[in-house]
């Protein structure tokens, strides 16, 4: 079954955000997901802490650099998708991950600092792929975009990663205060309350299009459950 990592040495580049953004669409489509929260900081098991957790959704929290690789191959005999959460930094853990991933995804704010963070763990993900002897596809997503306006700064961004060959996301997850309220509040976008939370179906949409883009690009890794995974589509 699919694994989805998320990783980027820097942190606040929006990992939890994407992660819980993506576990609880596939879990609203009725997708059995495992969430494994290996960030030392446990924003995903506070999240879960919170009323309106998905019942289809299971968090896993007590992983190790020793046990990263056996929760992840456990847990993806389990359900039909593995979503890891990892730490901001370059550590034996992160590379572990990786090198079980089907998808890597790397979230990256429009800064600079973001994108040279971004590179370094673009070279991580080429290092695994040659210590394990296989492809490992990765994409960079931005995160934290205006939905209005292209900013000079994230154009020459977006650029140097085109001349690069650097693989991107279509979509690009908006600055939006539903995500924010899913840690305030719990459960998913779905579940948010309209009076306190402005925009909520500009936050599903976004965010259900990234879900869309990563089922698709995870597709020929889950035939024998197609099915389900094509409802997200």
């Amino acid at each position: 079954m699919p694994t989805i990592v998320f990783a980027s040495p820097k942190g606040g580049a929006g990992k939890s955000t994407s992660a819980v953004l993506l576990a609880t669409q596939l879990a609203g489509h009725g997708v059995a997901v495992t969430l494994i929260d290996a960030d030392p900081n446990k924003p995903l098991s506070r999240w879960a802490k919170l009323p309106g957790k998905p019942k289809n959704l299971t968090l896993v929290a007590d992983v190790t650099e020793n046990s990263i690789i056996d929760v992840i191959e456990t847990e993806g005999r389990k359900t039909p998708f593995v979503i890891v959460d990892l730490e901001g930094t370059a550590s034996m853990m992160v590379a572990y991950a990786i090198s079980r991933a089907d998808l890597v995804i790397i979230p990256v704010q429009g800064s600079y600092l973001d994108a040279a963070e971004a590179a370094k763990a673009i070279k991580l993900v080429r290092a695994q792929e040659v210590a394990f002897k296989r492809t490992i596809p990765h994409r960079v997503l931005f995160t934290r975009t205006s939905a209005a306006i292209r900013t000079r700064t994230f154009q020459s961004i977006e650029g140097q990663f085109e001349e690069k060959h650097t693989p991107m996301f279509e979509t690009q997850l908006n600055e939006r205060d539903a995500y924010r309220a899913l840690f305030a509040f719990g459960g998913t976008l779905n579940a948010l309350d309209p009076t306190q939370v402005s925009n909520i179906p500009a936050a599903i949409l976004n965010a259900h299009n990234f879900t869309r883009e990563v089922v698709d690009l995870v597709k020929p890794k889950s035939a024998s459950k197609r099915t389900k995974h094509e409802e997200v589509a």
